[in-house]
């Protein structure tokens, strides 16, 4: 039997499961309801889905499974998942499930490709198991180099609460690199729904007490995501940014983890990603070449998967969002 449960219970059933994704979590849910969504949550037996509705015009929702469903066999699922949407009046259901792309892509019986990501397809994932000295030679040469440079400029990091330098760094990152960026009050939410559970530090790294990188690093179970970034215009030249995500690792190791996903970069493969890099910054390239100095395995997630409910209105969304991004 299919049940619809109270975040409550939500938190029980993944007290049980193991490698749940963070998106999939319930102060995930409660952030995204704060802002423009509506969280719900279904259970079957060790299969489960915390799905996110999205209002549209007309009473209409988006209904979002994001790095989901939670469960081996969670197709088993799809009626009631079917029902829910239905009653909220979803015009699509859309999964981005926790697993990486193997082959060529093959969405369940019942769905289609989606055209549209919500989430970055493609990213570097780090194994953080083994020695640090393991990871440091994993790393190009340049950024092991970059590291080392911080640390004799005298850059320290060091974790905090300021949010207001967060959100200052942050403002000054969009506006260099042209990229948007939330509300400070949306991570400010972040901070105060994952750090009380262990889930969410903030580190800044400094020069002479002065701010010059921060970042927020999640953890959930053994896994470790760099979600939120920022740097300021400052002592650049410090690489501050290096040692910052060297020491956001070293904290994901010390914290149990033992994968630490990067979350993001461009969605090519590497041959086209490793010709291209040194001429492009726009997007997600300004930040491939810093990422890729990492090292790890450069993956794709399967999916999007779309399953549509009602076609002519799921094919009036894409258009009108492929036009909004055409003409952004």
């Amino acid at each position: 039997m299919t049940l619809i449960v109270d975040r409550k219970a939500w938190d029980a059933f993944l007290s049980h499961q193991d490698s749940v994704h963070l998106l999939q979590t319930g102060p995930w849910g409660d952030l995204k309801s704060d802002f423009g969504w509506q969280a719900a949550w279904l259970v079957q037996g060790d299969n489960g889905a915390q799905i996110l509705f999205r209002r549209l015009p007309f009473g209409r929702t988006l209904a979002y499974i994001p790095k989901g469903p939670v469960g081996a066999d969670w197709e088993s699922m799809l009626p009631a998942i079917d029902r829910l949407c239905q009653e909220k009046k979803a015009i699509a259901l859309k999964i981005e499930p926790d697993c990486w792309q193997a082959g060529e892509p093959s969405p369940p019986t019942g769905f289609r490709s989606s055209p549209r990501p919500i989430q970055p397809p493609r990213t570097f994932v780090l194994d953080l198991r083994g020695e640090e000295s393991t990871l440091l030679s994993g790393m190009k040469q340049k950024t092991r180099y970059n590291i080392r440079l911080a640390r004799r400029k005298g850059v320290v990091v060091r974790p905090s609460q300021d949010l207001d330098t967060f959100n200052a760094l942050m403002q000054v990152t969009g506006e260099r690199d042209a990229f948007g960026v939330h509300d400070p009050a949306y991570y400010r939410r972040a901070y105060d729904l994952f750090n009380p559970h262990g889930m969410c530090d903030l580190l800044i790294a400094e020069y002479n007490h002065q701010p010059l990188a921060a970042l927020m690093l999640f953890t959930h179970q053994k896994r470790a995501w760099y979600l939120y970034g920022a740097s300021s215009n400052l002592h650049r030249n410090f690489m501050p940014t290096y040692l910052l995500q060297w020491e956001a690792i070293r904290r994901a190791r010390a914290l149990g983890c033992e994968e630490y996903d990067l979350y993001g970069v461009p969605d090519h493969s590497l041959e086209t990603l490793e010709a291209e890099f040194a001429g492009r910054s726009d997007g997600l390239w300004g930040i491939y070449r810093f990422k890729r100095g990492f090292g790890g395995r450069l993956l794709r997630a399967a999916g999007p998967w779309d399953r549509v409910y009602n076609p002519l209105l799921y094919g009036l969304m894409n258009w009108w969002s492929g036009r909004r991004g055409s003409e952004g």
